[in-house]
């Protein structure tokens, strides 16, 4: 059985925090249609305080509703980070 979209956005979540890879969720916060005024600051995740568990809770928010047309690429980005 296929794993569902939250799985996926899970898994790589997890990945990443562990990784901190920070470009890796700001990536995803300039995919989601809603965040675009958010995401089009200057790129460098620069406005971001605090610590990396911070810009998870942002994207988590971000994530934490109906991907609506955002959900077939979103399920593609966290498929594709989790094979590399």
């Amino acid at each position: 059985m296929e794993p569902t979209t939250e799985e996926l956005r899970q898994q790589a979540f997890d990945k990443a925090r562990a990784a901190h890879d920070v470009g890796f969720f700001w990536d995803i916060v300039k995919h989601l249609r809603s965040s675009a005024s958010f995401a089009s600051e200057d790129g460098s995740g620069g406005g971001l305080t605090g610590s990396i568990s911070d810009a998870v809770e942002i994207v988590r928010e971000l994530m934490g509703k109906d991907l609506g047309d955002d959900e077939a690429l979103l399920r593609a980005k966290f498929s594709d980070y989790l094979k590399t």
